[in-house]
């Protein structure tokens, strides 16, 4: 056959269906074609072919040894056709760089497994993560190190694309005492951190002394910390560990504002990858998660 001949996909599909049914008319109605549609596929492939494919009587459809040879081969083509289309349309093909920076509660927790569900589906995105505190992932964002990043920030801010929102709460152990007079002790991030600040903020206002007794990069860090009673920390409220309490309204501690999770996206960056991702963390929410 010349080179610049091809199977129409249809008449493959349709010669499938009359194979699997045993029949034109239910192929058709299988297919949502006419009788004389099938009728019409059929013959086109067969002088396409050259020879007879199907041998038909008024009981039944058989094939024709030719007609065994090629179902073979149609049903590969319509299978790779099909995984092609697949492939596209699932935006498998979204290829390049991506990136991504993600707060270090966010990342260590149900992060994860939507990244690993990403990497399936998303097999030709070079993916590189930067787990840090979310005031530093805003500067490298600001500085074009970074395409796409998941924060923590104030709520409100009018910044980025919102994935939940939250409330910040005082948190510790059962038996946490604290003196009123004395600093209320504090297990934070370094600074920069917005937890961190908005601890000292709410301390400040109503007049409580704090102290610093515990400075960590780390979620687990800081946990750990607050585990071996060092003091307490702020957390939203959905990532209170199920060993912690949250402690708002005890001790005269300040109530807290709530908090945002949000995506914040480079306009220097590829568009394509960074939308596929956002649309990733975006349609699972994110579920709330206790570490």
């Amino acid at each position: 056959m010349a080179t610049d001949r091809h199977f129409d996909l249809a008449q493959l599909r349709t010669f499938l269906a009359v194979i699997g049914t045993g029949s034109f008319t239910r192929a058709g109605e299988q297919l949502g074609l006419s009788q004389p549609t099938v009728s019409q596929h059929i013959r086109r492939l067969e002088d396409f072919m050259g020879r007879p494919l199907l041998l038909r009587d008024t009981r039944k459809v058989s094939l024709t040894d030719n007609g065994q040879a090629l179902a073979g081969f149609a049903r590969q083509m319509l299978a790779t056709n099909d995984e092609a289309l697949a492939y596209f349309s699932s935006g498998q093909a979204v290829s390049g760089r991506l990136r991504f920076g993600a707060a270090d509660e966010l990342a260590l927790t149900e992060l994860p497994t939507i990244l690993r569900a990403f990497r399936v589906d998303h097999p030709r995105l070079n993916l590189e993560l930067t787990v840090t505190q979310s005031g530093t992932l805003q500067r490298r964002l600001a500085a074009n190190h970074l395409d796409l990043i998941f924060v923590n920030q104030e709520a409100d801010a009018g910044r980025g694309r919102l994935v939940r929102r939250d409330r910040l709460v005082w948190v510790g152990l059962e038996r946490a005492e604290i003196d009123p007079n004395a600093p209320v002790p504090l297990v934070t991030y370094h600074a920069p951190s917005h937890s961190r600040n908005v601890a000292i903020n709410a301390l400040e206002q109503v007049g409580r002394r704090w102290r610093i007794t515990c400075n960590t990069r780390e979620i687990n860090g800081m946990l750990a910390a607050v585990r071996a009673g060092l003091g307490i920390c702020v957390l939203a409220q959905t990532r209170v560990p199920s060993d912690m309490r949250p402690l708002t309204g005890r001790f005269d501690l300040p109530r807290l504002p709530d908090i945002e999770m949000a995506l914040l996206a480079n306009p220097r960056a590829a568009k394509e990858p960074v939308e596929a991702l956002s649309r990733a963390i975006l349609d699972l929410r994110v579920t709330p998660f206790r570490p």
